[in-house]
């Protein structure tokens, strides 16, 4: 028989329980495994699973045989519940560092994952068991390789595979931001400037032309940029476009042929990653320019109701998010969401990582007030 979670611990014992079942990135089997189980056991929740990505949904006929599905609409005169919206958060960690068992000292639990993210985990189990008849259904995405390569993201994969299991008018990625509320994110993108010369020994340098030198231009362009400042759905963005690595040279004593400038652009989630592309391409005009990698923000959607009422019920600071996060995956859908949750963002993956467990017990309270009756 599976081992199940006890639910009706307070979120802040229950954080403990699930740091000290490890799951390191490709390891989550025994993890979901639990949650899954323990979730199943509450009929007013329909559960599914994909690979060790766990999904349980409430629904206005759960437990009758008639769950509802996401994207359902309130019965007419169904004026209790309003829309649907997603909580998520990743069940993964990155490696152990003789940081497990978790520890308790005064109000501070430390160990792997109490930061990122299971305090936030531990927040939406409670709420899915508890809240039997939430105000506006809710979608519960416990997911799966979060801190590894986006390939293997479990929720990248059940939005390209099931993205009816995400349909939603608003999402809150329990992400820790020391209980403040952050708005979408940036978008990034990587970009690769290539150089041209004329390869010579370095004792005839007037032979060649010298590719590292032509960088100076580059640099010189970066040095004189002034990155934008935007404002989007009332939060404000700083930008950033920057060099993050420069390649080049051959040997010792000879005049490089080749060099390449790498640049990142942090950008407003005003922008897609055309847009964003296209303007890195105008800093850098007259060059060989190619794009390696890069990934689209996400609007906060503060405006949206499901929104609006979340920021009343926490009473939390908002900003911006400066980062790239997880929020994007569900801006590319067409929902707006939100990082929130316990925890000292800078704490993550830190061999002492550790959480204020009134933290935990505040995000834990501030969640049941926006989707309690």
């Amino acid at each position: 028989m599976e081992t199940l979670l006890d639910l009706n611990l307070p979120a802040t014992e229950l954080t403990a329980v699930i740091c000290d079942i490890a799951s390191v990135s490709g390891e989550e089997k025994a993890l979901a495994d639990v949650v899954e189980a323990s979730l199943s056991a509450y009929e007013h929740l329909a559960v599914d699973r994909d690979g060790d990505t766990v999904v349980a949904r409430t629904g206005r006929a759960a437990g009758s045989g008639d769950t509802a599905r996401p994207g359902d609409t309130a019965r007419s005169g169904d004026t209790a519940r309003s829309g649907r919206v997603v909580v998520a958060g990743h069940l993964d960690t990155v490696p152990i560092a003789a940081n497990l068992p978790t520890k308790r000292d005064g109000d501070l639990l430390w160990g792997r994952g109490t930061v990122d993210m299971k305090g936030g985990v531990a927040v939406m189990l409670r709420l899915a068991a508890h809240i039997t008849e939430p105000v506006r259904d809710v979608t519960y995405v416990f997911y799966d390789n979060e801190e590894v390569e986006a390939e293997r993201n479990g929720l990248g994969r059940i939005s390209r595979t099931r993205p009816e299991w995400l349909e939603a008018d608003f999402a809150v990625l329990m992400e820790p931001t020391a209980a403040a509320v952050e708005g979408g994110c940036n978008g990034t993108l990587r970009a690769t400037i290539g150089l041209s010369g004329q390869a010579a020994h370095s004792a005839r340098w007037w032979m060649g032309d010298n590719a590292i030198h032509r960088a100076g231009d580059v640099l010189r362009r970066l040095s004189a940029y002034t990155p934008a400042v935007v404002d989007v759905d009332g939060l404000t963005y700083r930008e950033g476009l920057n060099a993050v690595a420069i390649d080049g040279g051959i040997a010792g004593n000879v005049i490089p042929d080749r060099c390449t400038v790498t640049v990142n652009y942090r950008f407003a989630p005003d922008k897609d990653e055309e847009q964003a592309f296209a303007h890195v391409r105008d800093v850098f005009d007259g060059y060989e320019i190619e794009l390696a990698d890069s990934a689209p923000g996400a609007r906060p959607g503060l405006g949206r109701p499901a929104a609006a009422a979340f920021i009343e019920a926490v009473g939390a600071e908002v900003r911006a998010k400066e980062g790239w996060t997880d929020v994007a995956r569900f801006s590319a859908l067409g929902v707006p969401a939100v990082n929130y949750g316990p925890g000292d963002p800078q704490l993550a993956h830190a061999d002492d990582e550790r959480v204020p467990l009134g933290e935990i017990a505040l995000c834990e309270d501030r969640m049941f007030a926006w989707l309690a009756p």
